[in-house]
């Protein structure tokens, strides 16, 4: 959830990192610091707040002259979890001596024990953070070479890591290591760079090595030592990142959310291309690596995510009994991980998340694999570590997402499960020509999805309804109560209102005892098996003067004629309809939270890699 940055090069060492860390702001931070070598020394600057203040510290406290000859460093954007959110509980820390400097994304399982048995020989800790802890214990191992340090500190550590340390007795190295939180080293020409994700370094290089759980690496200007704990040399490939740093830019747009928003119709048809066999009536999912022998064979399919992930999952999850007759369920990662489930050598686990690297999704993919099942991910970031771990899957193509609140990563996903539905279906029950009308229905959702952004001046026009709200309820029948509770969150996301996704039948089990003229019901009611139930539970909630605001289907006068305040998106398939109905909340969720001035990108507490449990 924090940032990483670090550089070892000739140039402008500090403006390489604070340039990193402005790429990585969008993954939700308290604070932030950076250590830099120049002129024989380290210098330490550390912030609460936004990069921009720390620049600002940076700036006054050291003469240009200075930082233009900083050659190597470590930078940190911190999401408080040990300690609050400080300029002294911020990093980098030092060690006891004030010679090593380390910054960490993670969680030290067994801080408290590893503090009390240095205070006992004498450590004085300057913060409440289980890093400043990890700072100590590579300083105790420190004889004069870092990286013997670093892997023998490591190996009394319980928990979760991704560390960058730094020593200005070897200015020009860095040392890495990672454990269950992303790392990578971008290989440049006279600079190496060090990042928790590829867009703080994107503007450097696209050639970038991804870390391993359990390697340590020696990152110098001219080239990277990469090793396990045991020091024993490892081979890891130089891959290639295939988007610039035109990919995390705004393009225009107020805010990245929106922009993102607006890239749906392009990176639906990037998930699209390739996979859809309109001849066969079948999907091509080559990254499943499974024969048609081999899919038939899967009985139980079990979908794992967290948070809006789990909502695709729960989207898919029509689909693909629906079609391929497969019993299936979608379980909260965490859940799935600590309730011991029950699986078989015909059970398939697929794991969702747009990371790649979120922890209880990446937990409950190794619980799988230690139970036998058939495993496989889909992500959006190439050489994620559920991606690798898995070892078979479906990438997105949907390009970088740097919104905190997922938009087109969420729309990708259900699309990508709905090919699986298609691919499973025709290996079983769902007959060639049902299947032609299911790709035909699949190559057309870009540009019906283009059709819906047109709309966005009348979604904005409903925001205003929503502005003044306290709470607020989604509601949708079947395949759309999954897209009721993502917009539900997108709505609490960023406009900080309260707001619950429900089936509409559970309306009058309880919830209905909150509706009055001041909280706003969003009904989904697209043309789809549920509709004509959901519409009396709308006539419920009029009843009780809750202000409603619809998505219905184009030509549908019936809505239009019950709720004035009525979005029509044009007429689609029962499993590409929730896309629609999600695309046109995600816009009004946009405008509600533009309304209210709140930050946007960046919602408060809120991080977009959940890379800790």
């Amino acid at each position: 959830m924090c940032g990483i940055v670090g550089y070892v090069g000739q140039a402008d060492a500090c403006e390489v990192l604070l340039n990193g860390l402005r790429r990585l702001e969008y993954r939700g931070y308290d604070s932030a610091g950076l250590a830099f070598f120049a002129d024989g020394a380290v210098q330490v600057v550390r912030s609460v707040g936004k990069v921009a203040q720390l620049a600002e510290r940076v700036a006054a406290e050291w003469p240009a002259a200075v930082r233009a000859r900083a050659t190597a460093g470590i930078a940190h954007t911190r999401w408080a979890t040990h300690g609050a959110p400080t300029e002294m509980n911020a990093h980098p820390h030092a060690d006891e001596s004030g010679r090593i400097f380390l910054v960490h994304n993670g969680i030290i399982e067994n801080y408290a024990s590893l503090r009390r048995q240095m205070e006992g020989r004498g450590h004085h800790f300057l913060s409440q953070t289980d890093t400043e802890v990890l700072a100590h214990l590579v300083g105790e191992c420190y004889r004069g070479h870092l990286f013997e340090a670093v892997a023998q500190a490591l190996k009394h550590v319980e928990g979760t890591y991704g560390i960058a340390v730094f020593t200005a007795e070897h200015p020009g190295e860095i040392v890495v290591a990672r454990n269950g939180s992303p790392l990578l080293i971008g290989v440049g020409t006279g600079a190496t760079l060090v990042a928790s994700d590829a867009s703080a370094i994107i503007s450097h290089t696209r050639q970038v090595i991804y870390l391993q759980d359990g390697d340590v690496a020696v990152v110098r200007a001219d080239g990277v030592d990469v090793r396990n704990l045991d020091q024993i040399p490892v081979d890891r490939a130089v891959s290639h990142i295939d988007w610039d740093d035109t990919a995390v830019e705004k393009g225009g747009h107020a805010h990245f959310m929106l922009k993102e928003i607006f890239e749906q119709p392009e990176s639906l048809q990037n998930t699209i291309r390739g996979r859809v066999d309109l001849r066969a009536g079948c999907a091509l999912l080559a990254g499943l690596n499974l024969t048609p022998r081999e899919m038939a064979e899967v009985n139980r399919l079990v979908l794992v995510a967290c948070g809006t992930s789990l909502y695709a999952g729960m989207t898919g999850q029509y689909a693909i009994e629906d079609l391929a007759g497969i019993p299936t369920d979608t379980e909260q990662a965490a859940e799935f991980r600590y309730r011991n489930p029950i699986l078989g050598p015909d059970s398939m686990v697929v794991a969702v998340s747009q990371s790649g690297e979120t922890a209880d999704t990446l937990a409950a993919v190794r619980e799988a694999q230690r139970k036998g099942a058939l495993v496989a991910g889909v992500c959006n970031v190439v050489g994620s570590t559920i991606a690798r771990e898995a070892g078979r899957g479906v990438y997105l193509h949907a390009g970088p997402e740097i919104g905190v609140a997922s938009t087109k990563a969420f729309t990708s996903q259900v699309l990508v499960l709905l090919l699986l539905a298609l691919a499973l279906g025709r290996g079983r029950r769902l007959s060639r020509e049902e299947g032609i009308k299911l790709c035909q229905e699949i190559n057309a959702v870009p540009a019906l999805v283009q059709r819906v952004l047109a709309q966005d001046g009348a979604i904005a026009a409903l925001a205003g309804k929503l502005v003044a709200a306290q709470s607020a309820f989604f509601i949708g029948r079947g395949v759309l109560y999954p897209a009721a509770m993502e917009g539900a969150l997108k709505l609490k996301e960023i406009s900080y209102i309260h707001a619950e996704g429900y089936h509409a039948a559970e309306l009058k089990h309880g919830p209905i005892a909150l509706l009055d003229a001041q909280t706003p019901v969003v009904a989904l009611l697209l043309d789809v098996p549920g509709r004509d139930k959901t519409m009396g539970n709308v006539q419920e909630c009029l009843a009780r003067h809750a202000p409603v605001i619809a998505i219905a289907t184009e030509g549908d006068t019936e809505v239009a004629a019950l709720v004035p305040d009525c979005l029509l998106v044009p007429r689609t398939g029962t499993y590409t309809a929730p896309i629609l109905a999600v695309v046109a909340l995600q816009l009004l969720a946009y405008h509600v939270a533009r309304l209210r001035g709140c930050p946007i990108d960046q919602p408060r507490n809120l991080a977009k890699s959940v890379t800790v449990e």
